[in-house]
């Protein structure tokens, strides 16, 4: 029942995000404002498919920030690219350069003011994040990074990049934590979904005058602890279930 619930998603979604790339064209002619609605549209659809085939419903924890703040969210699946879009307001993803040229859905993110950068370019790449975070900033919106860059399984070993230090240290803003259990439902490039309840929690802030090494050692360890429990959270849910 779970491949067959699956696979039946996975069709929807496709087709979802190709329709709804079609419906929703005419809000690209319009403010940034109108492209982030469109994304809404799509998120909220794509989680109503979740929730109504697979099973998979989400709970918010803690506080997600408003306003201009920096969120460092560790990255499981592709359910928190979906989902962060309807939590947070009006978020600049940090994405590799390439997606914005992904049809259908490229010229959205393009359209939604997302900062794409290019990472082969070294030094350059980080000019472009921190130029972009910087008028994220000043418009009042938050900005996302995922610190590792990557999709990574529940229980791998951390792998955080410096790049969200440089990031910290030059936009000069605090920085919220967020930890996930995503990929226990919606693996690493995973054909399957299985149902349950995603949980995706916002940490302590970290104000934005640490030293940079003691700053990477803090984030990680928040991130890092706060997702061990949610996913041993999520697991021993899942064996009552079973029992």
């Amino acid at each position: 029942m779970t491949t067959l619930r699956s696979l039946l998603f996975n069709l929807l979604f496709g087709l979802a995000t190709l329709g709804l790339g079609i419906v929703l064209a005419p809000l690209l002619f319009g403010p940034r404002s109108w492209s982030h609605a469109a994304g809404r549209v799509w998120a909220r659809c794509c989680t109503m498919l979740l929730r109504w085939i697979v099973g998979l419903r989400y709970e918010v924890r803690g506080a997600p920030p408003k306003g201009a703040a920096l969120v460092a969210a560790k990255h499981q699946s592709t359910w928190e690219t979906l989902v962060l879009t309807l939590i947070l307001h009006e978020p600049a993803f940090i994405m590799k350069r390439s997606l914005l040229f992904t049809p259908p859905f490229g010229i959205y993110l393009w359209r939604a003011g997302m900062i794409g950068i290019d990472r082969s370019a070294g030094g350059k790449a980080i000019r472009q994040m921190l130029e972009g975070a910087r008028r994220v900033l000043a418009e009042g919106r938050a900005v996302l990074i995922f610190p590792e860059g990557t999709r990574r399984a529940p229980g791998a070993p951390p792998a955080y990049h410096p790049g969200v230090a440089a990031l910290y240290r030059g936009a000069a803003a605090p920085v919220y934590p967020a930890a996930l259990n995503s990929g226990l439902f919606w693996g690493r490039n995973a054909m399957m979904k299985r149902p349950g309840v995603v949980i995706v929690e916002f940490l302590e802030p970290i104000p934005p005058d640490l030293e940079r090494k003691a700053f990477m050692r803090l984030l990680e360890d928040r991130i890092e602890t706060a997702t061990r429990a949610l996913v041993k959270e999520a697991e021993e849910a899942r064996r009552v279930v079973v029992r």
